[in-house]
């Protein structure tokens, strides 16, 4: 009787909190009033799988955010098949014949979010920060799909739903899930602008478009609005790194990177604005990493990439494996990574659940910004301090050619093929020594047995 009384007491607190955030939601001047409110801690985070265990949502309560937002993946909407080389059903392998992710339907989509925002401790977070966010391919639908995808306008409006868009909202009625928010009075005052790199995506390796262009339309327009004094450019894949350069043929990501022309639009968009205080957030990856490019414009570009509330590189494998993700990080080479001594571990990617924080001191002169990696229980695991100072459209450009010393300007893509491919080179030799070292235990035992029996077969 005891367990049923507290099971009721639990779902009545929730029903309690999810009404008082829709209804406070929905009101204007509450609306307004949060809007007004002076913005200093935001967390992020990305790759959330319903289902899964999720306790760093604890964490994230105690940083206190005034603001949430969710870079995609927000559940795991589509159905993933197992792995399968031999049977009826192969979904890996050059005979694959059944596809290894497939859409969910409407009612299951919607149970999914559901599971998701009714989490007792992420309903605590949305009673106390304004939560807003995009998708990534997963809450899209279907693993890697653009705008082929055919289920997009259902799935948008179950997106909208989770996040408590209004429903007059222009977001319900436009085509994607960008949208823009500004907080706080000017001089104080955060935009952040959310990208949608899913709803008009062309496919990858098509030289098309990564936004399209009633959405590049409209984030130009936003970026060369009112100046804002801080400008967070929310996109679910990453901008500034490249690993897909670096990890071919074991690993194909995502990213800006596959979309050249639309990466350097992208920070040509941001250097003619003249707009100060702009850095990036981004997931999809399934581990943290902070990256710095130093050529785009009149500043250097920031991206903290949170990866993820429950999804990680090292929370599929067995603990021993563990040693050897990291090795294999430390020796993935990368020219954008920001590598300080405030990275936990020496490779500054950190590859268990994750959230992303950003703490403003609007008090101090200048305004200072601390953007970080946290671990699930709120710890610190990547880090990096800057100040507004240093991110103003005014500032002489010092890095303008690659070769600039101390600069993060050479893409992965152009290092030397021994750097590059480092990890492949690695692999295959591993690979070639151990198929040397089995033949060689073969002939071993082969001569250990044809010198027994030849043994036998002497005469006394």
């Amino acid at each position: 009787m005891g367990s049923e009384l507290r099971r009721w007491r639990w779902w009545c607190i929730v029903f309690v909190g999810m009404l008082a955030v829709t209804l406070a939601s929905s009101d204007p001047e509450v609306k307004q009033e949060q809007q007004q409110q002076t913005v200093s801690r935001i967390a992020f985070g990305s790759c959330n799988n319903q289902s899964a265990p999720q306790p760093i949502w604890d964490a994230v309560v105690d940083f206190h955010p005034q603001v949430f937002i969710w870079l995609g993946d927000n559940i795991y909407g589509d159905t993933k098949h197992p792995f399968k080389l031999f049977g009826r059903e192969r979904t890996i392998g050059p005979w694959k014949n059944v596809p290894r992710f497939v859409p969910s339907s409407e009612q299951e989509m919607e149970a999914k979010y559901k599971k998701a925002k009714s989490h007792p401790v992420y309903t605590r977070l949305r009673q106390n920060a304004k939560v807003v966010g995009t998708w990534d391919d997963h809450d899209y639908g279907l693993n890697n799909a653009g705008k082929e995808f055919d289920r997009k306008v259902t799935n948008q409006k179950l997106l909208l739903d989770f996040l408590d868009e209004p429903q007059d909202s222009p977001r319900r009625k436009q085509a994607g899930v960008y949208a823009s928010y500004t907080y706080g009075s000017a001089g104080r005052d955060v935009k952040i602008v959310l990208l949608d790199a899913r709803y008009h995506r062309d496919p990858v390796g098509s030289c098309g478009t990564m936004l399209g262009d009633s959405q590049w339309s409209w984030f130009e327009k936003e970026l060369k609005g009112p100046p804002t004094a801080i400008t967070i450019i929310g996109s679910s894949v990453q901008v500034i790194p490249n690993h897909t350069a670096i990890t071919l043929p074991f690993f194909d990501m995502e990213s800006w990177t596959r979309y050249p022309k639309e990466r350097d639009r992208l920070f040509k968009l941001i250097a003619d604005s003249k707009r100060s205080g702009v850095f990036f957030i981004s997931g999809d990856v399934h581990f943290g990493e902070i990256s710095r490019y130093d050529c785009a414009g009149d500043y250097p570009l920031y991206e903290v990439t949170s990866s993820g509330i429950t999804q990680s590189v090292e929370g599929t494998l067995p603990d021993f494996f563990h040693y050897v993700v990291r090795f294999v990080a430390w020796l993935v080479p990368s020219t954008m990574r920001v590598k300080n001594k405030n990275c936990r571990y020496k490779s500054c990617i950190y590859g268990q659940p994750n959230f992303g924080a950003i703490e403003i001191n609007w008090e101090s002169q200048p305004v200072s910004l601390k953007l970080e990696i946290r671990d699930k229980n709120g710890r610190p695991v990547s880090a990096i301090n800057t100040s507004l100072s240093e991110l103003q459209a005014s500032n002489s450009q010092t890095c303008a050619t690659e070769k600039a010393a101390g600069c993060n300007c050479t893409p992965e893509s152009s290092l030397p093929w021994i750097v590059r491919y480092r990890i492949t080179i690695l692999v295959f030799v591993s690979l070639a020594l151990l198929l040397l070292a089995l033949v060689l235990l073969l002939y071993a035992v082969i001569k250990f047995l044809r010198q027994g029996i030849c043994s036998k077969r002497k005469p006394d």
